[in-house]
């Protein structure tokens, strides 16, 4: 008779280990390429324009460059996400350090304001939490400049790198930015007395728990593939 403490520690165990991500080779390699030229050439461009280096933008723009070229169909890795979010963000770590002395408070202050700014603006991304961190703690160089980090380098390098982003994912095949689809897909190919979910019953049922990373358009094709697939497996097994 198996223990069931030992079961369930098993089980907690086997959560911790890194599950597979469904992505091919030919993927890995093209995100990999795409974020590495895109942070070099974002970089190079605003040399060329300011006539400087920009060292500290490599952080948040580092973590931003994973979204738009990792995961490009990601609703945090969407145009208006990286340049929206960057720079709301920005703006509230810019604001924070001129009215928060004490750097940790600051920077939980700033964090949480941020993140209700962007999850309202609609353009919650991740490495925004990063840039109003920056805005803080990025020494006198970036206090110095004020509100004028929210410009440069935060909206500058941000629209660089989605334009950049908008040009190698779409000359690779992806489809990008990722927009709703115009109309309500309809599965062909079901039974009749099949249900089919539709996107208003999965925004319903996301709203209830934790933000997924994936668009519903693309959860929703997903299981209607699923349903079809299913529908062909029993008919061959009828």
């Amino acid at each position: 008779m198996k223990n069931p403490l030992v079961t369930r520690l098993k089980i907690g165990c086997a959560r911790l280990w890194p599950h597979p991500l469904a992505m091919g080779k030919k993927e890995i390699l093209l995100s990999s390429i795409g974020a590495g030229l895109g942070l070099m050439i974002t970089g190079w461009i605003s040399h060329f324009v300011l006539g400087e280096v920009n060292l500290w933008f490599i952080a948040p723009m580092g973590a931003s460059a994973v979204l738009l070229f990792g995961v490009p169909n990601s609703p945090l890795a969407q145009p208006w996400s990286i340049v929206g979010g960057n720079m709301s963000a920005a703006l509230v770590g810019v604001s924070t350090s001129l009215l928060i002395a004490d750097p940790g408070l600051a920077c939980g202050v700033a964090a949480a304001v941020a993140i209700g700014l962007m999850f309202k603006l609609r353009c919650l991304h991740p490495p925004g939490g990063a840039v109003a961190l920056t805005a803080i703690l990025g020494g006198p160089g970036i206090h110095q400049l004020g509100y004028s980090f929210v410009l440069y380098p935060v909206l500058l390098n941000s629209v660089l790198l989605a334009v950049l982003a908008i040009i190698f994912n779409n000359l690779a095949g992806r489809r990008y930015p990722h927009q709703l689809a115009p109309a309500e897909t309809k599965p062909a190919g079901l039974p009749i007395d099949a249900v089919s979910i539709t996107r208003a019953d999965l925004h319903e049922v996301l709203m209830q728990g934790e933000l997924f990373d994936i668009d519903e358009d693309d959860l929703q094709e997903i299981l209607q593939r699923a349903e079809q697939v299913a529908h062909r497996r029993q008919n061959g097994a009828a």
